[in-house]
């Protein structure tokens, strides 16, 4: 993704969850001054054709969050189809978006909205950043709490650093305090038994030793946290215990069969207690 994004996809379903990502869109292309892209995919229902009048879905695209997004520049695009994420995602290519922020849950006849169908799909499909957020229903505004925190995960693959970039670009915007977080196995079979503490010790020292080289090297000031354990766990309890307003995390730069969606993004994102941004 380009930083900052100049351009900004929105799906909505109007749940109280797309209102609640809606004060995270507002203020973040308000501040980037990006233009702000609105998408409702009607989709069809098996034998009862759609599940509202089309007439009745472009008041209520052309009605969402009107009066908040008055200052943005703002196109609503409504569409029909049977793939709501494949309409997401080719959007979002023919129009060279810089982002796509969704909530990880939402509503509809299909409850399509849920982590595992549209918003997986989208992680694992789209070629910009992602952004994510949970529990967005009783969201306060984001200029009411700021990012003040932000937790970076790092796995050390080889684009770690273009995951630092973004994560350091953005607390630089904010002036938030950044923290690097990274996971190391954590042994608990009977074989690794033998090794234990000495093993983990090693490990640890190991993987800070890299993290550090590389903050160094990209000219990156955080502070470093590494925990042995379950990635997923790891990388929400540092969060958690931070107060983290946002997480940076990496997803694959492979499209096709694979995807960008790898194992450990899915876990993170469905435990964060905070919205992650997937670069």
């Amino acid at each position: 993704m380009s930083f900052p994004p100049k351009k900004i996809l929105f799906p909505v379903d109007f749940s109280e969850r797309s209102m609640g990502a809606s004060r995270f869109v507002e203020v973040l292309g308000g501040r980037f001054d990006a233009e702000l892209i609105l998408l409702h995919v009607a989709e069809l229902v098996p034998y009862y054709g759609l599940p509202e009048s089309m007439h009745y879905l472009e008041k209520q695209l052309a009605e969402f969050r009107q009066d908040e997004f008055k200052n943005l520049r703002v196109r609503r695009i409504l569409e029909k189809g049977e793939d709501a994420a494949q309409r997401i995602v080719e959007l979002s290519r023919a129009e060279n978006v810089d982002l796509i922020m969704m909530p990880s849950h939402g509503y509809g006849p299909y409850r399509r909205f849920i982590l595992g169908s549209v918003t997986a799909k989208v992680l694992h499909d789209a070629d910009c950043s992602v952004w994510t957020g949970v529990h967005l229903a009783e969201a306060q505004p984001l200029e009411d709490r700021g990012i003040h925190r932000i937790v970076c995960a790092l796995d050390l693959n080889p684009d770690s650093a273009r995951v630092l970039g973004w994560a350091r670009q953005i607390a630089s915007e904010y002036q938030a305090v950044l923290h690097v977080v990274h996971a190391t196995p954590a042994y608990e079979t009977r074989p690794a038994r033998y090794f234990d503490a000495d093993l983990r010790a090693e490990l640890a020292a190991e993987a800070e030793g890299t993290v550090r080289r590389l903050l160094e090297t990209e000219g990156v000031e955080a502070e470093v946290d590494v925990q042995g354990g379950e990635v997923a766990h790891v990388v929400s309890c540092a969060a958690q215990r931070l107060h983290a307003d946002l997480v940076v995390i990496g997803r694959s730069v492979e499209s096709g069969l694979v995807g960008r969606l790898r194992a450990n993004a899915y876990s993170i994102i469905r435990q964060s207690p905070c919205p992650v941004i997937s670069v």
